[in-house]
Order: C-alpha cells, then sequence, then structure tokens
C-alpha cells in the first residue's frame, strides 16, 4: 500500500496571540490539519494500520459507523476511494435529502450509506448486531466509531515523533479518547498532556484511563480531561465559539472547527488569561484537522 501520498512532514508554527504574548508564553501548533486535503490531522494516523491490516487480511471492504456529521465517516471515505476499499458508512438517524455535506461527499467517495434509528445504533458494538451487518454486506473489515481502536492507538502514538523538540505542556481535542491514549502512549509519561473534552460530562476521563490499562500504560498519570469548554456538549456551539473562530481565521488566517480544535484553542487562551500556565510555559496545541465540519455552521 502506497502512503506516498500523505504527509507526516508537518509544521509546526508559532502562535502568537495577544493572550499568549501579554503573558510570556511560547504557544505553537503543530497542523496535523496538513496532512492530507480530506484524511486530516489525527483521523489519518488512526487509519493507517487499520487499512494495513485490513489489506493484509485480503478484505477489500471497511465499514464503518457515525452520525450524519461525522468527521470519521468523512475520512474513512475519503481513504477507502484513495487506496481502493470498498466502504459502508452505518449512519446514526433517518437520511435526510439533500444530503448534508459531510454525507454528499461519503457519497460521492463511493461510500455505501446505511441508516439505523438511534436503538439500533446503540448496539453496534453487540456480536448480534455485527452478524447481522455481515450477514447483508459480506465480509468486511470493521472500524470502530471514532476509529478508535488498537491500532488506531498504535497510528497516534507516533505523533510524538513529529515534534522535534520538548515542550511543557502538549494540549489537544479528544472526542473518542484513541488520539490522545496513543499520545501519552507514545510520550512515555514524560510530559504534560493535556485533551479538552467537546463533549459534556466527565466519562472521558474514565474512557482514556481505560484504553491506557488496555494497553498496559496504567500507570502514566501525566495527562488530564478538560471539560469545561465543550460548550453544551459533542457537536453544540454557542455564538462566542463561532465568532472566536472567524475572529482568528480574519486575523492569523489559522482555520477551525466549533466540534474540536475550536473548543480546544480556546480553552488554551482561556487557561492562558486566568493564569493557570505559568510565565515562560512553552504549549503546543495539535491541531487534530476535522475543517469538513466548519460547513454545517456557515463557516
Amino acid at each position: 500500500m502506497d502512503f506516498s501520498q500523505i504527509n507526516e512532514q508537518l509544521p509546526i508554527e508559532r502562535f502568537q496571540h495577544p493572550v499568549a504574548t501579554e503573558n510570556q508564553i511560547d504557544l505553537r501548533i503543530l497542523r496535523l490539519d496538513k496532512t492530507h486535503g480530506e484524511i486530516s490531522g489525527n483521523k489519518w494516523f488512526k487509519l493507517k494500520y487499520n487499512l494495513l491490516e485490513a489489506r493484509n487480511r485480503g478484505i477489500n471492504k471497511l465499514l464503518t459507523f457515525g452520525g450524519a456529521y461525522s468527521n470519521h465517516i468523512y475520512a474513512v471515505a475519503a481513504a477507502a476511494k484513495l487506496f481502493d476499499f470498498q466502504s459502508i458508512g452505518i449512519i446514526r438517524g433517518e437520511e435526510h435529502i439533500p444530503l448534508n455535506p459531510t454525507l454528499q461527499f461519503a457519497t460521492d467517495a463511493g461510500m455505501q450509506l446505511h441508516y439505523v434509528d438511534r436503538e439500533s445504533y446503540r448496539k453496534k458494538t453487540e456480536e448480534h448486531f455485527i452478524n447481522q451487518l455481515k450477514a447483508e454486506f459480506g465480509e468486511f473489515y470493521l472500524i470502530p466509531e471514532g476509529g478508535t481502536n488498537r491500532l488506531a492507538i498504535q497510528g497516534a502514538a507516533e505523533i510524538p515523533s513529529l515534534i522535534p523538540e520538548p515542550y511543557d505542556y502538549y494540549c489537544l481535542a479528544v472526542g473518542t479518547g484513541g488520539t490522545i491514549a496513543g499520545l501519552i502512549s507514545g510520550m512515555k509519561g514524560q510530559v504534560n498532556i493535556i485533551g479538552f473534552s467537546s463533549l459534556k460530562g466527565s466519562f472521558l476521563q474514565d474512557e482514556v484511563a481505560n484504553l491506557l490499562q488496555s494497553f498496559g500504560h496504567e500507570s502514566l498519570h501525566n495527562w488530564s480531561i478538560q471539560t469545561e469548554y465543550h460548550f453544551g456538549g459533542y457537536a453544540k456551539t454557542k455564538p462566542n465559539l463561532i465568532d472566536f473562530i472567524k475572529a482568528l481565521e480574519e486575523q492569523f488566517e489559522l482555520k477551525l472547527e466549533p466540534i474540536y480544535t475550536g473548543k480546544m484553542l480556546y480553552g488554551i487562551l482561556d487557561m492562558i488569561e486566568k493564569g493557570q500556565f505559568e510565565k515562560g510555559s512553552k504549549i503546543l496545541a495539535i491541531h487534530t484537522g476535522g475543517l469538513q465540519g466548519r460547513t454545517g455552521f456557515g463557516l
């Protein structure tokens, strides 16, 4: 499998926002969003070893799960097209015509969409439900919702290799917990890692701990999850977050989206302003991509 179309030589850019400079913070951004135009950011690192595993097993059909605006569905559809797989997306909820931009892209990329009601969708990890899908679609390689599994964490653990110098803090948005678990694993407990939850509630702390435990890394405690910057929950937003994203794009030509990366950078700057980072600290914010999600919010 030829991965030469994917860029893993990614820039780290200094982000000279007034809040950071006035508080003597060296804030930089790792631009994972520049890995590929469609398989963007952390999604590529979570998918790469799954694609290799599917190919090694001789399976040419990928099946995965997601909501109507899922970055994961978008990325899997793009990867399947690029690397010559068939793809099936099990979509939570009813079909709405016209399709939104995410699902239209997935369809145009060749993904077969299959809609299930929310009650059925909650059974997506149950053996009986998976067997029903096999009966309907034949043999497939299963990638879980959000892409988080052992191979995804293996891929995310390679992100530290893109960072040539040390930082005091490493920050990233968190959804299913796979990317931060990989980063924690790859950093081997040597740095401070802060995840910014895009979901309401504190359950991600346990989710990430369980992922680390399943890979024998339960002794790593150099990380935390910030739960104050969810703006109402997953895919929820508020006018001040949208204004923040628009202002950064206008002032710094930096594109973010309101599901993950916008919340993360808003949180980092708010914590800096509140004095929660020591003066002189070096912070690396990891831009995990997902910019296709902007279209659903008029950005």
